[in-house]
């Protein structure tokens, strides 16, 4: 019997499937890919602009990168990811791009069937996870050719459906239809599960001896004085699928391994003050455009507080502003801080962020000019408390106190991953145990070149977990665990063969 059906998770305990990544973002969309077969070859054709690289694919121009030492390549290679897989996936699929050239892929794909590692991606929504959600009026930060996955061109789909590309810089909606259609037109349907929602990850280990077929958490000393009674089951998934009438299907999958590809937009940050429960603090750029196209916020006079410095607080303002709604901006930093994201985007390629940040610096509050008619900014300020009658109370570096009057407020200063399913939140996987996982103060701690969490075996992360928030950068990983299990598969047989049909053997 197959473990899964194709409109259900249903339990089945006799089977123990090789990889089960949780999150059908792009992360987990392009693992998917790999782990079905699809193989990257360095183009016979092509030549890198990397003259110490083009050198190094040259020496092995037989093998897939795949079957590489991801190490040895991407040594010396500079890029905007601390991870260097990452950095040399990258730049392989983009050569240059971050200065300015749109040079080719020097990739080539081919499908190996023989290669692939039975896999399920389970989701939340359909696939390509928050990009569902995001806000359909903003323009992508990255290139729309930067969104892309292996193996079909973001162009040649755009254009398939007949829409014309204006500008390389598209909405979120159409990524979102590219990212579902992928998954259709790459074969990939089968392993993919929506409408899933997990509840819980971990080890359970079972009894040799039980008649029951229960798996129960047992000590380690236990495990340690008899290990040869136990079959090590790795990771217990368990979680319920959502039906079409609202029901709750629970099921439980064991895995060998489990991939985290969770992204972080699950839980947005909270000031931790008081009265940032009010119905009028938002904490989404959802939230706010749905109160601005439901009219809420229409012809008020009181402005809309924003906080936060990054380019969702910038969406936010943008919105306020194109909708004639008057703004209170405030951010902890100065504005002359080197690490705004401001300061990291062309002006030619990015005017609407500029025109902000344009605002941020010559818009600021003084007590001579008070509030500005449209727009007006408060640099190293914080919010100390908000008020039932829709007040808030402002505090600057020097401990100056200002009271105003709000039409609403939008807290937008980042946001952290849900991991609950996992012991401790996941703290426990980051490079600070004592602090929950962020994408960039304290990301899951992987290993450089297999992306499995130190903290635990086969546990793998990848996308904005470690750190890498761009999609352009977020396909390093998938090379990354597409490698170390197939190197492993290779060395240990850990892996069943691939059944008839869609079931596993």
């Amino acid at each position: 019997m197959p473990l899964v059906e194709e409109t259900s998770l249903l339990e089945d305990s006799s089977v123990t499937l090789p990889v089960v990544v949780i999150g059908n973002g792009p992360s987990g969309i392009c693992l998917s890919y790999m782990l079905s077969g699809y193989r990257p070859y360095f183009s016979s054709e092509a030549i890198h602009p990397n003259t110490i690289l083009h050198s190094k694919l040259e020496e092995a121009r037989h093998l897939s990168i795949v079957d590489q030492d991801l190490e040895y390549l991407s040594e010396g290679l500079e890029g905007r990811s601390s991870n260097p897989v990452a950095v040399l996936f990258d730049t392989l699929l983009h050569p240059d791009a971050d200065f300015g050239y749109d040079y080719p892929s020097v990739l080539h794909w081919k499908l190996e069937q023989h290669h692939y590692i039975p896999h399920l991606v389970l989701g939340k929504g359909p696939p390509g996870g928050a990009w569902h959600n995001m806000e359909g009026s903003m323009l992508t930060i990255s290139f729309g050719n930067w969104m892309e996955l292996p193996g079909l061109k973001f162009k040649d789909w755009v254009s398939s459906k007949r829409r014309n590309l204006k500008g390389d810089r598209v909405m979120p909606e159409e990524i979102a239809r590219y990212y579902k259609h992928y998954v259709k037109v790459m074969g990939l349907q089968k392993n993919f599960r929506e409408n899933t929602y997990i509840t819980s990850v971990s080890r359970l280990y079972r009894d040799q001896d039980d008649d029951d077929g229960q798996d129960r958490n047992i000590s380690t000393q236990h495990l340690q004085i008899e290990k040869s009674k136990f079959i090590k089951r790795n990771w217990e998934i368990r979680g319920y699928q959502r039906t079409a009438d609202g029901s709750h299907v629970p099921f439980c999958l064991f895995a060998e391994n489990v991939a985290l590809a969770t992204g972080t937009l699950d839980s947005p940050a909270h000031l931790e003050i008081e009265g940032e429960d009010f119905p009028f603090v938002f904490h989404s750029m959802p939230e706010f455009g749905a109160a601005i196209s439901k009219g809420k916020l229409r012809g008020k006079v009181d402005p809309v507080l924003i906080v936060g410095s990054g380019l969702t607080a910038a969406d936010a303002v943008l919105c306020a502003y194109n909708n004639n709604i008057p703004v209170i901006h405030v951010f902890r930093r100065r504005v002359t801080d080197p690490s705004l994201i401001f300061k990291q985007l062309p002006k030619k390629l990015y005017p609407e962020y500029h025109k902000v940040y344009h605002m941020m610096c010559t818009q600021s509050y003084s007590v001579d000019s008070n509030l500005l008619s449209d727009y007006t900014s408060f640099p190293e300020h914080h919010v100390l408390s908000f008020k039932s009658d829709m007040k808030c109370i402002l505090q600057s570096l020097s401990g100056l106190k200002k009271v105003f009057k709000l039409s609403a407020a939008v807290v937008l200063i980042g946001s952290h991953p849900n991991l609950s399913f996992l012991k401790e939140q996941g703290c426990y996987l980051g490079h600070n145990s004592s602090q929950p996982i962020t994408c960039k103060s304290n990301p899951v701690e992987i290993d450089a070149y297999t992306y499995e969490c130190v903290k635990e075996a086969n546990l793998f992360a990848l996308g904005p977990l470690v750190g890498d928030n761009f999609v352009r950068f977020l396909k390093g990983g998938a090379l990354a665990v597409t490698r170390c299990l197939a190197t492993r598969q290779k060395k240990k047989h850990l892996f069943v063969e691939r059944g008839g049909g869609d079931g596993i053997a």
